[in-house]
């Protein structure tokens, strides 16, 4: 099998990640909930598992990162417990659905909502965003980079813009995390979503949130936190004010190995491996009359790994089934999640045939896709 669709999920993980899932399943108690060993352990890894997401995006203090079970309960917690009715909140079509269905929720509850078009280059324009703010506006939720193109946003100048009106940045940085290089201090960014099953090469139902300290968002739920136990509220303090029930110690656990992974191998190899490989596999594909390809390549310019296709007027469903029967190669096709985005790229019928690659990934297994890609034209016409 060759693997091209990490943006849905990673596949391949290191062998640190599944030992250490396994060991928490037959070691790790309830972190908070007691004083066993067993408690104290499944507590320390949480920690360091705080401690190494917190280093890995130069945050200020790893009690300001929260663990949640992916990036759509991660957003739906900061967009639910931020925004309310009479606010304005300015979003783009780059958004995958964790995003828009929450915004469209408030908006149905009195929240304004704008939403930008992306420009020449697939992105948002900072210009654009200024030009959106009004007197009510509280903030603005953007993707770090799409997951239909690649594409990523000019965080950076959109923050700086943001902030010089005093209102928040909120980033999902789902596809981008663990692959690109990000420092939250050098972004500037308010608050950091993102999934542990993707870039992390963590497993599947861990995610979090990163909260600049100052910025107050009511919990999504309220429960068990293993402190203030007679107190009627939430406890007032991150992480425990967005942590209610058990945390799911055992994927943190492999969270952890995924990070320490990262950290010791390095982020900035792992883009510019990517890289090169997303290069390589656009020129090969240049090459080929019949493709379309989505997004914008500059080799000056950082994107995701992320390239997307569609061939002719072939449904991409039937090109994503064509690839699995002739090399057991997996992609995705469709819509991805990202309806607004489908309507701006004109493929909201067709779809697109996503390859999302990894480190993991080889230039032998692009060649058997470029190959692949080159018969199914003509073999179903």
């Amino acid at each position: 099998m060759i693997y091209l669709d990490n943006a849905a999920t990673s596949l391949k993980k290191p062998q640190g990640v599944i030992d250490a899932v396994v060991s928490a399943i037959q070691h790790s108690g309830n972190a908070g909930r007691g004083s066993s060993e067993t408690a104290l352990q499944a507590s320390r890894t949480i920690f360091q598992a705080r401690q190494a997401l917190n280093q890995l995006i130069n945050g200020h203090d790893p009690r300001q990162i929260v663990f949640t079970h992916n990036a759509t309960e991660s957003l739906n917690t900061v967009i639910k417990g931020i925004f309310n009715k009479g606010d304005h909140v300015i979003s783009t079509v780059m958004e995958h659905n964790s995003v828009l269905r929450p915004l469209y929720e408030l908006e149905e509850k009195g929240v304004e909502l704008t939403l930008l078009s992306i420009n020449d280059t697939g992105t948002i324009d900072p210009e654009a965003v200024n030009n959106a703010i009004q007197a009510n506006t509280k903030g603005m939720v953007i993707t770090h980079a799409s997951n239909v193109t690649g594409d990523i946003n000019p965080i950076k100048k959109i923050s700086h813009l943001l902030h010089q009106h005093q209102l928040l940045c909120i980033v999902d940085a789902s596809q981008t995390i663990g692959s690109i290089p990000i420092d939250v201090r050098d972004l500037d960014v308010d608050i950091l979503c993102f999934t542990g099953h993707k870039g992390l090469l963590g497993p599947q139902g861990t995610g979090g949130i990163y909260i600049r300290p100052g910025i107050s968002i009511q919990p999504l739920k309220s429960g068990g936190t293993g402190i203030d136990t007679f107190s009627h509220h939430q406890p007032i303090d991150y992480p425990s004010r967005l942590e209610a029930g058990t945390l799911n110690s055992h994927g943190i656990a492999g969270l952890y190995a995924g990070v320490s992974y990262l950290l010791d191998f390095g982020v900035d190899k792992i883009r510019d491996y990517e890289r090169e490989l997303l290069n390589f596999f656009y020129q090969e594909l240049i090459t080929i009359p019949s493709i379309k390809i989505y997004g914008h390549f500059d080799s000056n310019v950082d994107r995701c790994a992320i390239l997307s296709i569609n061939i002719g007027n072939i449904d991409s469903a039937i090109i994503v089934e064509e690839l699995i029967d002739r090399a057991e190669i997996i992609t995705r096709g469709g819509g991805h999640c990202a309806p607004l985005m489908h309507e701006a790229l004109g493929t909201r019928e067709q779809g697109v045939v996503r390859f999302s690659l990894s480190h993991y990934t080889s230039k032998e297994d692009l060649l058997t896709a470029v190959k692949c890609l080159k018969d199914i034209p003509k073999d179903l016409n």
